[in-house]
């Protein structure tokens, strides 16, 4: 099967550093999903385990194969259907199992993926079992042939209500009646808003915008890191007179907020706000933050007493560290959010739930609530696809690493730092782009090196 979607070449465009993502028909279909559900229950030893999907019209047909795999070679597998990531997390901590998560997050419409964790939501990526997983595929997986003495059962869970129980317990929202305006972006936000909110209902009133389940995205993509994609919901944000916007990404594990004036808030003050809510349950535990989150979260960190640790991108990436270090929390500049309470797992909701909270404990409004944690302009991230990403990124680093006080590091992509500023150029783990953040002591600084950089990224395509 030389051409197909399990050959050695696909596989090694789809397996990505912490998931399986690809266009499907094309690099993603039934046949590959059922070999990795029996390669991830014999590479992992997986007995029993989870299984969610969210909204693109192929989830349902790819879970169920890759469940097809997983009982042929021996495991049980709870289905809970339609889910979020969280959603899915919670799953697997709450029963205790590993699991599978059938989205392409933010990815347009014609891509789908596999997110896969061991129990309580343990992640797995290239260097915790995934390129063994595809190596099991590569070699002929198929369940079938696994050795297994017994096929597995699948039956159904319904995990929807515990799940929301479970975030409000652990970020009450108490004070104040907000207005929230909540764009799920056709994705799957607008399965969990309801049931969270819902239990809400005498302290938040919510205005939904684009909770239809729809995996084409009709009215705009579920990336809330592209400003594009916020607009509508700063507009709805001025137009209701809301305390607060929440946009989500289509599988609802990312949450990018608005304030009530209409403007963009930066992922690294909501994790700055959040590390200090953090803080004050436990004093000085450990916070950790990638390297391209803004400098002001380490320095807040520190002012409060806590330990920040630095690491590169990716969920897989943050919650080994987390473990290592014991951390409470964890915060990414793409809006992932980890909590060691919900299993070192990210939750878009649940940083949600903690901006509610901390914005109904006071009378002022949020531009000001966050106010404190906004120290540096930031460019957010600013994508460009280039022919050449090794040049580009060799070419940046002998530009810049000559020059008097700065610093460079190659943690994750290329970072170079100075007093004054600071920028990060990377390549995506799922597209293909380089991606740019950068920051200034302010604004001038920020857009001047901003568009340095961008000028010599660009003058390569």
């Amino acid at each position: 099967m030389a051409g197909g979607t399990t050959s050695s070449d696909n596989l090694s465009k789809v397996f990505k550093a912490y998931d399986v993502r690809g266009i499907v028909g094309e690099q993603l279909d039934e046949e590959l999903a059922r070999a990795t559900g029996a390669a991830y229950v014999d590479v992992l030893g997986v007995e029993a385990m989870v299984i969610g999907y969210d909204m693109r019209p192929s989830s349902p047909a790819l879970a169920g194969a890759f469940a097809d795999g997983a009982t042929s070679a021996g495991a049980d597998v709870t289905m809970i259907g339609l889910a979020s990531t969280d959603q899915l997390y919670f799953a697997s901590g709450h029963l205790d199992l590993p699991g599978a998560m059938f989205t392409a997050s933010h990815n347009p419409a014609q891509y789908n993926g596999i997110k896969m964790c061991r129990a309580l939501a343990q992640p797995v990526g290239v260097e915790s079992g995934l390129a063994e997983i595809r190596d099991r595929v590569a070699a002929g997986a198929s369940g079938s042939t696994s050795g297994a003495d017994r096929s597995g059962s699948i039956s159904s869970h319904d995990v929807l209500q515990a799940y929301a129980a479970h975030l409000l317990a652990l970020a009450p929202v108490v004070g104040r009646r907000l207005k929230v305006v909540v764009d799920a972006g056709n994705g799957m936000a607008g399965h969990t808003a309801p049931a969270v909110f819902g239990r809400l209902a005498g302290q938040v009133e919510m205005v939904p915008m684009y909770f239809e389940l729809d995996g084409t995205f009709p009215n705009h993509e579920a990336n809330p890191i592209e400003p594009a994609n916020l607009v509508d919901l700063q507009k709805a944000v001025v137009s209701e007179r809301a305390d607060i916007g929440l946009a989500f990404d289509g599988d609802a594990d990312r949450c990018f907020l608005v304030d009530e004036r209409g403007e963009l808030v930066s992922p690294s003050t909501l994790t700055a706000l959040i590390a200090a809510r953090e803080l004050a349950k436990e004093p000085g535990a450990t916070v950790i933050h990638n390297l391209i989150t803004s400098r002001a979260v380490p320095e807040i960190v520190t002012e409060l007493g806590g330990t920040p640790v630095r690491t590169r991108v990716g969920h897989s990436y943050i919650k080994a560290t987390m473990a290592e270090t014991d951390a409470i929390f964890g915060g990414e500049h793409s809006g992932h959010f980890y909590f060691r309470d919900f299993w070192r797992a990210d939750s878009g909701m649940l940083a949600a739930l903690h901006a509610m909270a901390a914005l109904a404990e006071t009378e002022r409004p949020l531009s000001e609530l966050l106010a404190a944690y906004a120290r540096y302009p930031l460019s957010g991230e600013i994508n460009s696809t280039v022919a050449d990403q090794g040049a580009v990124l060799a070419e940046l680093e002998a530009t810049y690493g000559g020059q008097e006080g700065v610093t460079i590091d190659k943690l994750d992509g290329l970072s170079v730092g100075h007093a004054d500023w600071a920028f990060n150029v990377r390549a995506s783990n799922t597209e293909p782009l380089l991606r740019l953040n950068t920051e200034g002591r302010d604004e001038s600084t920020m857009i001047r090196v901003r568009d340095e950089v961008l000028a010599t990224i660009r003058s390569s395509r």
